[in-house]
């Protein structure tokens, strides 16, 4: 079988460079290890994470905000099973999908663990040991990442769980310890949390959401600490122990003191991820790791003239829309057109509730670049439409230059978030300064307003509503 394109890996990345290169006209087949198609994100990731993440709201509204909005219920009991029985469906629907675009796109899809014989023959091998080889001009490597361990505690997939096996527990925890006050350990966290778990983050750094804009990390420590979750900030676990049902975790504060001693019947590790690269036989082709990751140009190109790499196998954020916007770039630098990628433009967002939503710089990054800037906020509590919802928790933050007041980061805590960022992006890509949002009409009542009010907050302090 002999391919023009041929994708390892059907994750975001993956699936979509694979799709944008059938539509390209190129003879494409997509190489996927597991049965299903979606990889991380789709399966035991992004998708099934917000699905028990929105289960969960709906159940801490009902048992804490429904009697104010005059609705009136008995007591509400959180039936973890079910939610799970959902999280299923949804991921199910999602990767169905995927396989109907795969058919729909003409892509041949080949189940087994895809490894280099050379660089343009590929060996596929089934779960049965079955072996093939299928011949290619080009190669997208897009196989993704898993979660790190602790060194001194791995996985036991029981009671030292990753962010998969939080997506599958069969009971409620009674006391949940999240090693990690990142992205996956915030979510996860605060999914059990509003169910009735306790819940204790132990985070190394002294801020959560450590990569995130500083005033981001105290603003959901504060929604944290109101969810009743426990935190030990810059605090070093050096222990981690199971005895029988219950995992014992032990942590140092980082500047000397008393030693913390935790016991749960659950400890996620979320100390991030690492880059997937077993199995490929890079050495074959002579690509020689670094730190982990696949070595690439700016073109997303290996040192091997026809194979490429993409997503969180390479160099920057392992964001699942960071893969796909790399997957359409290879697929069109293939077809000879000159697409581009603005890596400080790509968003991150924390799905807890409120969300938490960033783009371009941070203050603490404008601080060490040396650069002027200025900076306007607008709380969430001054909103007409955040008191109509009782959403109040949260604050719009827009950072800009300060002599040509051209838009440098907007950071965002508070409800619809996620989606709301998607404005700042579109702002930033073309270069709006604070005064362009600020003189732009928004509808009222909407949570858009804070952002408006933020830019003109930067702009010499004309905040109307503050």
């Amino acid at each position: 079988m002999q391919y023009n394109v041929t994708v390892i890996g059907s994750g975001p990345g993956g699936y979509v460079a694979a799709i944008r290169c059938a539509q390209l006209g190129f003879k494409t087949a997509l190489i996927e290890k597991y049965d299903t198609l979606g990889g991380t994100c789709l399966n035991v990731g992004c998708i099934p994470s917000k699905a028990l993440l929105d289960s969960s709201e709906h159940f801490h509204n009902a048992a804490h905000t429904f009697k104010e909005h005059g609705i009136d219920i008995n007591e509400p009991k959180a039936n973890i099973t079910q939610m799970i029985k959902r999280k299923a469906g949804v991921v199910k629907s999602n990767v169905d999908g995927i396989a109907y675009l795969m058919k729909k796109n003409k892509i041949e899809v080949l189940t087994g663990v895809g490894s280099f014989v050379d660089k343009n023959t590929i060996k596929i091998t089934g779960k049965d040991g079955k072996e093939s080889q299928i011949t290619t001009e080009k190669v997208i490597i897009a196989t993704g990442s898993k979660p790190t361990p602790l060194p001194f505690a791995p996985f036991d997939k029981k009671r030292i769980i990753s962010s998969t096996e939080a997506l599958e527990l069969k009971e409620i925890p009674k006391h949940l310890i999240v090693i990690g006050g990142g992205v996956i350990g915030m979510e996860l966290g605060s999914v059990y949390a509003r169910i009735g778990s306790k819940v204790t983050v132990v985070e190394f750094l002294d801020n959560l959401i450590p990569t995130m804009d500083g005033t981001m990390g105290k603003e959901l420590t504060k929604v944290a600490k109101k969810l009743g979750m426990e935190l030990y900030l810059g605090h070093k676990v050096t222990s981690v122990e199971v005895k029988g049902k219950e995992v014992l975790v032990k942590a140092e504060p980082k500047a000397g003191g008393n030693a913390v001693d935790l016991k749960g019947d659950y400890c996620l590790v979320s100390i991030g991820r690492k880059p997937y690269t077993d199995g490929l036989g890079l050495e074959k082709v002579g690509i020689e790791l670094d730190k982990g990751k696949i070595p690439v140009d700016d073109h997303l190109k290996t040192k091997v003239d026809n194979i490429y790499a993409i997503g969180d196998v390479v160099r920057g954020a392992m964001l699942a829309h960071k893969a796909e916007e790399e997957g359409v770039l290879v697929a069109e630098q293939l077809a000879g057109q000159k697409p581009h990628i603005n890596y400080n433009l790509i968003p991150g967002v924390v799905y807890t509730w409120p969300e938490v939503a960033s783009v371009g710089y941070t203050e603490e990054q404008l601080k060490e670049q040396g650069r002027a800037y200025k900076t306007g906020s607008f709380p969430y509590k001054a909103l007409g439409r955040a008191r109509a919802s009782m959403d109040l928790d949260g604050l719009v933050k827009v950072l800009a230059d300060k002599a040509t007041d051209e838009i440098l980061g907007i950071h965002i805590i508070g409800a619809r978030a996620a989606d709301m960022i998607a404005a700042g992006v579109t702002a930033m890509e073309f270069r709006a300064s604070a005064e362009d949002i600020a003189r732009t009409s928004h509808a009222h009542p909407t949570y858009m307003e804070a952002v408006k009010e933020a830019c003109l907050a930067a702009t010499a302090n004309r905040s109307i509503h503050m």
